[in-house]
């Protein structure tokens, strides 16, 4: 039973995460700040988002995002003071120019070049010959029936 409590406890904890005295009182703007939060990372948790988690840093940010709204940001305004403020690290969808590209890139990039050089190899080792269908020239022949003579 006590199991079935904390796995209960585990599963409902981010429902919980925003505290009722965080809510904004126009439902236009909650669900503004929701939308915001969902794609903010917690920097304690990691890979959670600021909506679902209950560590102090995400409320602090949580606030923040609502008090950006209420001062009259758009999303977009809300967002970026808060990358200005945390670093990229805090979206959970980073963007995909400037340094990121290379990271971005770097996955299929690594994967086309090691398609390339397996058909390389694959490729050369067609063509090779297989050892030990050469013949033996008549010189190496008669040295090899002396060699065994001895």
């Amino acid at each position: 039973m006590k199991r079935l409590i904390l796995v209960l406890c585990m599963i409902a904890a981010p429902v919980f995460a925003v505290q009722p005295d965080e809510v904004l009182d126009d439902p236009a703007l909650e669900a503004r700040a929701r939308d915001i939060s969902a794609g903010l990372r917690c920097l304690v948790c990691r890979n959670e988002s600021i909506d679902d988690s209950n560590a102090e840093l995400a409320r602090d940010l949580r606030l923040l995002v609502r008090e950006r709204l209420v001062a009259g940001d758009t999303n977009e305004e809300a967002v970026d003071y808060i990358v200005d403020r945390y670093g990229e690290y805090v979206l959970l969808k980073p963007t995909v120019g400037g340094a990121n590209l290379l990271l971005w890139l770097a996955g299929p990039l690594m994967l086309g070049a090691g398609l390339v050089m397996g058909g390389l190899y694959l490729r050369r080792r067609s063509v090779a010959t297989e050892p030990g269908t050469a013949r033996l020239s008549a010189q190496e022949e008669a040295r090899l029936r002396e060699i065994l003579d001895d």
